[in-house]
């Protein structure tokens, strides 16, 4: 494998780590990327490393946010005090300690992740062939930046009803799975879509961009799983090493990103991003309408 190709992978790295958890929508990136700094590899393996990428952007919010998403306590350090906050379920000779908090907020993100499921797997062969195209692209970091806009402006000064992820109820979270469902169209973002959705349901920008996060991990791992089981695990040396040197760039710059996020919208709203996915849009619509007449006239 040439110098080039290891550059080419660490960008892909870079971008997808610092644009998966931004409402900017990192699959939109990564396809005009890829139009950019075409990776030398199959098609098929193309397809499989836009996706399993990701696996490394997850990766670092289970690292940021263990504690919260870790649903396991030691039985022996569990008090009086604790013993109201957890459950404990017999497992054939073993005790298993849970916090309740927790299991209740994987309950939340799971059910969330159903709509998207339910309705993206089954199309995913055909959102593929009929979608990826950098001209929807364009459109939906278009329609999305708008919507933020519209949405900021509309929410200005008023406070919003549900200030933390724990207190996002199971019906409220459903809501929210539905409005990641429209990020199964390249361009939109799923943090987008999800941040966007929590926030027209009342959600603050914190909570909001926190339980995307955390609804980002089996939608991602399941994503993932999919493409594997489709490609078949039949990788070459190179194919293992692109797969794992992106997922490692993307882990170390989704930890900065992630902090990075939460860090801004504690002083500053969500318009920015707005702002920059119309920009971006427009640069798109101009670059690839330029590129069409270029080939066109030959």
């Amino acid at each position: 494998m040439s110098i080039i190709e290891i550059l080419k992978v660490l960008v892909f790295g870079i971008v997808e780590g610092f644009t998966e958890w931004l409402p900017i929508s990192s699959t939109g990136h990564m396809i005009l990327l890829d139009d950019l700094i075409h990776l030398n590899v199959t098609d098929e393996f193309r397809e499989v490393f836009m996706v399993v990428i990701q696996l490394g952007a997850i990766l670092a919010v289970v690292l940021l946010y263990f504690k919260k998403l870790n649903p396991f306590v030691d039985p022996h350090v569990v008090g009086k005090r604790e013993a109201s906050a957890v459950w404990r379920l017999p497992l054939g000779p073993w005790l298993i300690t849970v916090k309740k908090h927790t299991m209740i907020l994987w309950l939340k993100v799971v059910i969330a992740c159903l709509p998207a499921a339910l309705i993206g797997i089954p199309l995913d062969d055909w959102m593929e062939v009929h979608l990826r195209s950098s001209y929807i692209v364009a459109a939906m970091l278009i329609l999305y930046g708008i919507l933020f806009i519209v949405v900021e402006n509309r929410n200005y000064g008023q406070r919003p009803r549900v200030e933390r992820t724990g207190q996002i109820s199971v019906r409220l979270a459903f809501y929210i799975g539905l409005f990641q469902v429209l990020s199964l169209v390249p361009g939109t973002s799923r943090s987008g879509a999800t941040i966007l959705g929590a926030m027209i349901l009342g959600c603050s920008r914190s909570a909001a961009a926190e339980f995307s996060f955390f609804l980002g991990i089996p939608v991602m791992f399941g994503a993932s799983l999919l493409k594997l089981v489709k490609f078949g695990f039949h990788f070459t040396g190179a194919e293992v090493f692109i797969l794992l040197f992106g997922m490692i760039v993307a882990f170390l710059v989704s930890v900065y990103s992630i902090k990075f996020l939460m860090s801004y919208i504690r002083r500053n709203d969500f318009k920015l991003f707005g702002y920059y996915r119309i920009v971006l849009g427009i640069l798109v619509i101009l670059y690839f309408g330029i590129k069409a007449l270029a080939a066109f006239w030959g």
